[in-house]
């Protein structure tokens, strides 16, 4: 299938990897190791049932590593001539013999090498024509135009096709890769309020993304729900600066999980710049809470069988009854910290934050009425977090509830806390799970945290 969609071959790319990794040694390379890599995409917006862009990428890249004792120097190029892989192979060596001395430079040992990757049935290419997708997109956007009168305008639907394949090799004597896709389907309608210039407009969106094309949610479905929450939000007005419960809906839940594998990723760690030092067997959560990373899911975004730097993965727990078991290492960052890579060069893989008290009917109305009066949190603004302190300070869009019933939108406010009370401050994770990139979760209800608002 591969040879079809691409130009060049597993093979060929393993045959261009060794070859590469021949020339580095042949230079005097101590250790090498070569990643190559082709991909192609597609990508249409539509806005207002017209087209606004049609873009088709085709990507390819070679990159090397070379290591000279504990000096390290990398080069990459995206022409596959001979001439311009040997150039790009003097370049990595020339500069890594003018790099200084990095103790923890270094492959990864062989005894931590994935000999036999599993198959994760990454790769579903979508096939689609410029013609076929601009219609798609025009069925989401036109779906949300049908909701309601008051939607009258929208920031467009797209939709994106990306499909790619690489091999990568080291001189510790690992060789593989494979294929994989992403797709996505997107719409943004905005609703407003009347039609008079100035009238209040408030906008939402709703996305889809899979690996596997028909598994992606109908274009219609998608619309329809991004109009149905822009709807939801006009009248929204603000609140006064109180303390309350909040909850995270889902799709932003998965922010909150991402804020503790930042926190305990390698780099933040060896430089001390997270509020999580040292957290290895330290109750960060509640008991009721787990954090499992499973990189072996079948078709999943965030499944791999191996990381960047050839490492096995495996599935753990990272966190197990609030107490955390682990950290997100590479090779490097675990040398620095005296420890063991965890197989997760190149980020953490698919995690999922569960409860053990939550059950089926524990849907996002059930969380609601579990709260009973605060603010449910759709949207979040800025970048206010810092991970050296934990203090986290974001400005939101919501809802505020009252027993259990939503009654109406709130704007122009700032939810405040820190993270590391927020994590212990969990009450409940909602059975409505969603999966975004990496990180899947329900919806997440905090005991209580500022609201910033009049």
């Amino acid at each position: 299938m591969t040879k079809k969609l691409f130009t060049y071959s597993a093979a060929k790319f393993q045959e261009m990897v060794q070859n590469t990794l021949q020339q580095a040694t042949t230079l005097g390379a101590t250790d090498a190791a070569v990643d190559v890599s082709e991909g192609h995409g597609l990508s249409v917006t539509v806005r207002r049932g017209e087209v606004e862009t049609i873009e088709q990428s085709v990507d390819k890249s070679l990159g090397v590593s070379i290591y000279l004792g504990q000096r390290r120097g990398n080069a990459s190029t995206s022409d596959f001539s001979e001439e311009s892989v040997t150039r790009t192979v003097q370049a990595a060596y020339d500069i890594a013999r003018y790099t200084a001395p990095d103790p923890c430079a270094g492959l990864a040992s062989e005894d931590v090498l994935e000999k036999n990757p599993l198959d994760l049935d990454l790769f579903h290419p979508w096939t689609i024509s410029a013609a076929g997708a601009i219609e798609i997109a025009q069925r989401a956007e036109a779906s949300a135009f049908a909701v309601d009168p008051r939607i009258r305008n929208s920031d467009g639907a797209s939709i994106s096709a990306n499909q790619a394949h690489f091999q990568m090799g080291t001189t510790r004597g690992f060789l593989n890769g494979y294929a994989f896709s992403r797709h996505y389907i997107s719409c943004a309608p905005i609703a407003s309020q009347g039609k008079q210039l100035g009238a209040p407009m408030q906008r939402d969106d709703w996305y889809s993304s899979s690996r596997v094309p028909k598994d992606l949610a109908q274009p219609e479905a998608i619309g329809r729900y991004a109009a149905q929450r822009a709807l939801s939000r006009l009248g929204a007005r603000p609140i006064k600066t109180q303390k309350c419960p909040v909850i995270f809906e889902a799709p932003l839940a998965v922010g909150i999980l991402g804020g503790f594998v930042q926190a305990v990723s390698g780099g933040s760690l060896y430089r001390k710049s997270s509020f999580l030092l040292d957290s290895i067997g330290q109750q960060v959560f509640p008991k009721h809470l787990d954090i499992a990373e499973n990189p072996h899911r079948p078709r999943q975004s965030g499944s791999t069988p191996f990381d960047d730097e050839g490492v096995r993965t495996s599935p753990r727990q990272v966190v197990e009854a609030g107490v955390v078991k682990g950290y997100f290492l590479s090779t490097y960052t675990a040398r620095k910290l005296g420890m063991q890579t965890t197989g997760n060069s190149g980020g953490s893989h698919h995690l999922t934050l569960t409860s053990r008290n939550t059950r089926p009917a524990d849907d996002l109305a059930a969380l609601l009425k579990e709260m009973g009066t605060g603010l449910l949190v759709t949207e979040l603004m800025g970048q206010g977090v810092n991970y050296v302190t934990g203090d986290y300070s974001r400005g939101a869009f919501g809802y505020w509830v009252e027993n259990g019933v939503i009654t109406h939108p709130v704007e122009e406010i700032t939810i405040a806390g820190n993270l590391k009370q927020m994590f212990l401050d969990i009450v409940a994770i909602g059975s409505d799970s969603l999966l975004r990139g990496t990180k899947e979760t329900g919806s997440i209800l905090i005991s209580e945290m500022m609201v910033g608002g009049s």
